[in-house]
């Protein structure tokens, strides 16, 4: 196939945008030639690669391009900054979309990326478009080439991808001690379980369900609080709305927070996969996770 860089990205922007107008507008030309460089590209590759739809959709075919397209714009930019020091900086910065799950994202993740912004070398860093999903989830959007680079709990690596174990989350069932002196009056057992109201990021937090088959062994239907953000999930179970799951890393004393069983915790691996690029910009990004995950992970 002969696919022209042009059209690679004419392929990511409407993708990204979602529309060709808004494609037309990021790259500063027509839409007109938008639609004919989406157009060349779909010939060169035999078949459909974009549902023109509101937003545009790319089909399967679509999401084998659109990771090349943007495979290639990294080590694109990556070549451009190494240039840039011998003549001048690279304008733009290289732009590295990566899958978090919350929790990493509100605790940890962020000091991180802060740190490979600062030795990025050149005057414009990086530029870093974070996916907020849950770490059961993240590979999705590795293998669909929407993110380059994805915190998750899944070890085996997606095709392309390498993969780094970079420790584990420990969790703790958690309530105000109102609530347990409620609910729990004779602690933690299944009976209470199968009634006390819980609070769950989302219909994908299947966490604290996880920790209730240890007591239950069998399915619970208790009523159910979701409040999808880290911080906020929190306040409900300080509210005392429900229990949680809440990770040691945001557990704090003066928050007044009570476990309903010291003796029970989960534990979530998390690995770093990411493409396999030869990219300096990518291995910034990685060595400063893994640094970070080091020092605040199990």
């Amino acid at each position: 196939m002969d696919l022209q860089l042009d059209q690679l990205r004419a392929l990511d922007a409407v993708i990204g945008e979602g529309t060709f107008d808004a494609a037309a507008r990021k790259l500063s030309v027509t839409p007109s030639a938008i639609s004919q460089r989406i157009k060349a590209l779909e010939d060169a590759a035999g078949r459909i690669l974009v549902q023109r739809t509101k937003p545009v959709q790319p089909t399967e075919s679509g999401l084998a391009v659109l990771r090349l397209a943007r495979q290639i714009q990294l080590l694109t930019g990556d070549t451009a900054r190494e240039l840039g020091e011998a003549h001048q900086p690279a304008d733009r910065p290289v732009v590295i979309p990566i899958a978090v799950n919350a929790d990493s994202l509100h605790t940890w993740v962020v000091a991180a990326l802060g740190r490979a912004n600062a030795i990025q070398p050149g005057a414009t860093g990086l530029s870093f478009e974070i996916h907020r999903e849950d770490e059961e989830h993240t590979t999705r959007l590795l293998r669909d080439g929407t993110v380059m680079a994805a915190i998750t709990s899944t070890a085996a690596p997606v095709q392309g991808c390498t993969v780094r174990r970079l420790g584990a989350m420990r969790y703790r069932p958690m309530a105000h001690p109102e609530y347990a002196r409620t609910w729990f009056p004779d602690g933690a057992n299944a009976k209470a379980f199968a009634h006390a109201p819980v609070v769950l990021f989302d219909r994908k937090d299947d966490l604290q369900f996880r920790l209730v088959r240890h007591y239950t062994r069998k399915p619970v239907d208790p009523p159910r609080h979701y409040i999808p953000s880290s911080a906020a999930f929190n306040d409900a179970v300080r509210a005392g709305l429900g229990w949680g799951m809440i990770p040691d890393l945001m557990i704090r004393p003066e928050d007044g927070l009570v476990p309903l069983d010291d003796k029970v915790f989960v534990d979530v691996p998390l690995y770093w996969q990411q493409w396999r690029l030869d990219s300096p910009a990518l291995t910034v990004v990685a060595t400063t996770i893994a640094e970070a995950a080091a020092q605040s992970l199990l």
